[in-house]
């Protein structure tokens, strides 16, 4: 099988064409897959015909499926897998899902390494997917900076009472099923590419051991504030078949509500495991 692997810009994102995920993939493909996925943090594989099975068999050929915490929201018959669209809602407004920069699930003490969407139904225009480059974003911070963080820890919990904006609440047996709290550091090492990157979350993070409040918001204030520059961001525009894969080790993201909400966004989503940061 024939496939190229072409970067996207010069610090994140690879387009991969050529290949057809509904097909037996041998394994140095998959090796070269997944060396691509942690050299460039984002894979767009276009062109793929996924009905569920088909996207889970995708999704595994970088990893083990891990479930997500609103059990509730799945699409039905296929319990693991989430979905992203613009049709739920909250009391009083309409819920757009991740419409701030963030990591995923950095709640658990085993975060996932990586979440997959793939379109299902597209606005004509508008909601684009915004990554931004957590390792270059590290490696551009003062040294005294560095100094400072490289041994800081956060507490992540599911929503944080500082949170930038409202997570849709979980149900009862959703919420019984949540892991304890996570204790990450503001700096992991990827444990593929041997790069640091910072890992900060303020939907997620509740504290920072040994700093007051206060002060522990401003520097994650200021921290975000230096990741989130243009420099450092991909923004992946959808198409019909693509199938974006990336890695919550690597980069934040946040989705884009600009489009008309009379027109339907809907994409399935799948996450992997992951290990615990360090």
């Amino acid at each position: 099988m024939t496939y190229t692997i072409t970067p996207l810009t010069e610090h994140t994102g690879a387009e991969v064409r050529g290949l057809d995920l509904t097909k037996p993939i041998d394994r140095g493909t998959r090796g070269a897959l997944n060396r691509a996925f942690a050299d460039h943090h984002v894979l767009v594989i276009r062109g793929q015909e996924f009905m569920p099975p088909e996207f889970i068999a995708a999704a595994e050929v970088f990893g083990i499926l891990q479930p997500h915490d609103k059990k509730e929201l799945h699409v039905p018959g296929y319990p693991q897998m989430y979905f992203v669209s613009n049709e739920q809602t909250v009391p009083g407004k309409r819920y757009i899902s991740g419409e701030t920069f963030h990591t995923d699930h950095s709640n658990h003490p085993a975060p996932p390494k990586a979440t997959t969407l793939f379109p299902v139904s597209l606005p004509s225009s508008g909601g684009d997917t915004q990554y931004v480059n957590m390792h270059d974003a590290y490696d551009d911070l003062p040294e005294a900076t560095k100094r400072r963080i490289d041994d800081l820890r956060a507490v992540h919990v599911y929503q944080s009472k500082y949170s930038p904006r409202e997570l849709r609440p979980l149900t009862e047996n959703s919420a019984k099923a949540l892991p304890p709290p996570g204790v990450h550091p503001l700096v992991r090492t990827h444990p593929e590419n041997g790069r640091k990157a910072l890992y900060v979350n303020p939907v997620r993070i509740e504290s920072i051991l040994g700093m007051e409040d206060a002060e522990a918001l401003d520097l994650v204030a200021e921290l975000m504030a230096h990741a989130t520059q243009k420099k450092y961001e991909y923004r992946h525009q959808w198409h019909y078949g693509d199938m974006v894969i990336w890695d919550n080790r690597s980069v934040l993201h946040k989705a884009n509500p600009d489009y008309d909400m009379n027109e339907r966004r809907y994409l399935y989503r799948l996450m992997l495991k992951g290990e615990v940061p360090v």
